[in-house]
This record gives C-alpha cells, sequence and structure tokens, in this order.
C-alpha cells in the first residue's frame, strides 16, 4: 500500500466525469487500498474519492466516527435524498479553505463493495454529508460549486480544514 499525493484545484482531473468499473480485479483492489491509506495518512478527513489521486474512476472510501470500518463503495450512487440542513464542509483538494452550504439530512447510497457484492446505505448526519460530498468528487462537483454567497466561504487554519458537521466537531 502506498499513501498517494492528493489533487487540488485548479488541477483539471477534478472537473472530470469519472468511468464506470466493470470489474474489480487486482489493480482496482491495489488502488482502494492505496486510497484508504491515504485517507488515513490524512488524520481529520472523512472521505476520498479516487479522482483526488488522480484517477478517473468511481470509488470512493468513507471513515466517520461511529462506524468501526471504512466504507467502500464501487459505482456509488446516491438514490434518495432527504430533507436539507447547512453544514459546513472542507476538502482535501481545497487545502485551506472551507465553506458553507446546503446538503441533504439523510440520503440513501448503493454501489458495490471491494469484493463486488451489492452495498445500500441509509445515512443521515456527517457519514450522509460525506456519501453526498464524495459521490460528487465522481462527477466533476467540487462542494464549492454550491457556494452562492462569497461571504460563505473563508480561509481557515489547517487544523480546522475538514468535513465539518457541526461547529466544533472536525472529521
Amino acid at each position: 500500500m502506498a499513501v498517494l499525493p492528493i489533487r487540488t484545484v485548479p488541477d483539471p482531473v477534478l472537473r472530470d466525469k469519472s468511468k464506470k468499473i466493470k470489474v474489480i480485479d487486482k489493480s482496482v483492489k491495489r488502488l482502494i487500498a492505496d486510497m484508504q491509506e491515504t485517507l488515513h495518512a490524512e488524520e481529520g478527513r472523512a472521505g476520498l474519492a479516487a479522482p483526488q489521486v488522480g484517477v478517473l474512476l468511481r470509488i470512493i472510501v468513507i471513515s466517520v466516527p461511529d462506524v468501526e470500518e471504512d466504507i467502500v463503495l464501487v459505482n456509488p450512487e446516491i438514490i434518495k435524498r432527504k430533507g436539507e440542513r447547512t453544514v459546513t464542509e472542507g476538502c482535501l483538494s481545497i487545502p485551506g479553505y472551507c465553506g458553507e452550504i446546503t446538503r441533504a439530512e439523510s440520503v440513501t447510497a448503493k454501489g458495490f463493495d471491494v469484493n463486488g457484492k451489492t452495498v445500500r446505505i441509509k445515512a443521515d448526519g456527517l457519514l450522509a454529508q460525506a456519501l453526498e460530498h464524495e459521490t460528487e468528487h465522481l462527477d466533476g462537483i467540487l462542494y464549492i460549486d454550491h457556494i452562492n454567497n462569497p461571504e460563505k466561504f473563508w480561509k481557515v487554519m489547517p487544523a480546522e480544514e475538514s468535513i465539518v458537521e457541526e461547529p466544533g466537531l472536525t472529521r
């Protein structure tokens, strides 16, 4: 396994649409393992999408409190959204900044795990937020695309950067 370099704006790969994976082979499993190691090397982060490491494949890895194991989804889709809430987000690909945006209160996502088994996840709170955030990366969408007011986007100190669910909770 290896810690992979994180792509940051304005890298054009972050705006490209990722390709669906047809077969979860050794190379895909290796990429997933490397993404997990990369995510855990970035303490205080909630998730990572393959485009953030320069790979245009539909893979996300999420690690949030209260969920024991990493969530790995291949070809993830958000199939249901419910409610709205205002959250503060940051992103490894936009270091040094956070913004206030609207996310769903809860989501249902589906995809495949590392072994090709169908997975369906119902989530709320930080996990729902991370699922939306990382899945959007696969379509070239960044959280800053949801910011309509420049006052809702600000520079932060490195320890403050992250996906934040509530004031004072950084992950």
